[in-house]
């Protein structure tokens, strides 16, 4: 079956390093779709200075010219912390147990899994997906890792995108993405000096955040 990759995170606001991200990865691991999950009370960092709603809104005009991409509002108004693995176990009620998902993120997010509410069951869940930038070595991904993350990485990574097609969940691996210096955190710091974030983000989600005087 082919896998359907999910992208989660408070897009606060969204830009284009999430969505170069998420468009090179499901090209290159050929996923049937692109689930973007925004985080309504995030556990691991503070609670964004925009309501829910904007941020559901800025996600969905950036995503609206692709049809491969697909807005998930399963966690966005929940008012407790929404952990990934309550969401992934949601999807595989939803989706069965033999569809393959794959968790999609970037190496300092799988750097503090082990933060992560019940991070282990994950695996159990989906398949991890670690976007790097290119030439990002074995050796250095495995530099500084938590030694039960490191101990996941080797029992679990796999060097062929086309094994993520062959089972629903369980392996780790790491993949090349064009490297894009773009944060959420910078974008806001612009804005709130009256500088303009453009080309960082989609033009719509620009002219939203002005229209209605986010970040300021």
């Amino acid at each position: 079956m082919t896998p359907i990759g999910i992208l989660g995170g408070t897009f606060n606001p969204i830009h284009f390093g999430h969505l170069r991200m998420a468009q090179e990865l499901g090209e290159g691991l050929d996923l049937a779709e692109i689930r973007l999950v925004p985080a309504g009370y995030p556990p691991h960092r503070d609670q964004p200075d925009v309501t829910p709603q904007q941020r559901l809104d800025m996600v969905r005009l950036a995503v609206s010219n692709n049809t491969w991409f697909r807005l998930d509002e399963r966690e966005i108004f929940k008012q407790t912390p929404c952990y990934t693995v309550e969401t992934l176990t949601e999807m595989r009620r939803e989706l069965g147990p033999e569809q393959p998902l794959c968790l999609l993120m970037g190496v300092d997010a799988f750097w503090s899994l082990p933060t992560w509410y019940h991070w282990r069951e994950l695996f159990d869940l989906a398949h991890v997906v670690v976007a790097h930038r290119p030439g990002f070595g074995g050796a250095e991904r495995a530099a500084g890792f938590p030694t039960e993350l490191h101990e996941e990485l080797e029992n679990r990574l796999c060097h062929d995108g086309k094994a993520l097609h062959q089972a629903p969940a369980g392996m780790i691996l790491t993949y090349p993405v064009t490297a894009l210096d773009i944060s959420s955190t910078r974008i806001r710091a612009l804005l709130r000096q009256h500088l303009s974030p453009r080309y960082l983000l989609p033009s719509a989600v620009l002219d939203y955040i002005l229209t209605h005087n986010l970040y300021i």
